[in-house]
């Protein structure tokens, strides 16, 4: 007699209602995606939604993005300059630092603070509109959901980030320039000729779609855990936790498979 049968087949039992559960939802995150899409690209356009939602997105994010990048780039030009002196590769302070925020840091960490403000947000506000049933009232007044609540937002998202990582960018590279020069002894003409010399297009132009697809993610997780919410305030509450961590996941997820990408092509 196995003693161990019960514990593996509950085992199994878990594993498989766990793998169940996430196709499910994979299935109705893609089903919403695709609805969302579909919104997007017919009329009507709400183009007035779109501009508060650009708003929100991408000017109002911007001090906590800029200040993110320019203190990125600071600390990361003295933990290369001191990992450098190990070898006496200090020289490659200003190439290192440019690659690594137009590449990743960049539009990495600007997504992941718009995660947190971004998608947490228009979860909190769809949720609250759903558990509220303003969402059936949009219904009642023959007014589409996804392309009066969704689909502006979705759509500045793509638009607005990677607006904010190039400005994120811009900081980043200044930061990592203004404490090679006044701490690290740099000198500044020559810091900047290193860089621009270093720096291609691809290495911008890759971090810019990256922000694209993150806008798109961090969008579309706020809309779909607020869209589907229920149970009141506390459905909201865990409508906005689960917006924040799984766009989040989501986003070091395509992060890797876009690298991949642009490294392989």
């Amino acid at each position: 007699m196995n003693l161990f049968a019960p514990i593996t087949a509950i085992g199994a039992a878990v594993l498989g209602a766990a793998v169940l559960g996430a196709a499910r939802e994979t299935g109705r995150v893609s089903l919403f995606a695709a609805r969302a899409a579909s919104a997007m690209a017919s009329p009507p356009w709400h183009l007035r939604q779109l501009g508060v939602q650009l708003a929100r997105i991408g000017f109002l994010s911007l001090p906590v993005v800029g200040l993110t990048a320019l203190f990125t780039g600071a600390a990361l030009a003295l933990n290369i300059y001191s990992g450098g002196a190990r070898a006496d590769a200090e020289a490659f302070v200003p190439n290192i630092v440019v690659v690594g925020i137009t590449r990743e840091l960049g539009p990495v960490l600007a997504a992941l603070m718009l995660a947190g403000r971004v998608s947490a947000a228009i979860a909190a506000e769809i949720g609250t509109m759903r558990v509220t049933e303003q969402v059936d009232a949009l219904v009642t007044l023959s007014s589409d959901p996804h392309k009066y609540l969704i689909a502006p937002r979705i759509l500045a998202g793509i638009l607005a980030l990677p607006l904010l990582v190039a400005a994120a960018d811009i900081l980043g590279v200044f930061g990592g320039y203004v404490v090679a020069t006044q701490s690290l002894g740099y000198s500044g003409p020559a810091y900047i000729q290193n860089t621009l010399d270093f720096v291609t297009r691809d290495d911008i132009v890759s971090g810019l779609i990256k922000a694209a697809v993150f806008g798109f993610i961090l969008t579309l997780m706020g809309c779909y855990h607020g869209f589907t919410s229920s149970g009141g305030a506390r459905g909201v509450g865990q409508a906005t936790r689960n917006a924040v961590v799984s766009a989040a996941i989501l986003i070091f997820a395509a992060n890797y498979l876009l690298t991949s990408f642009f490294v392989h092509r």
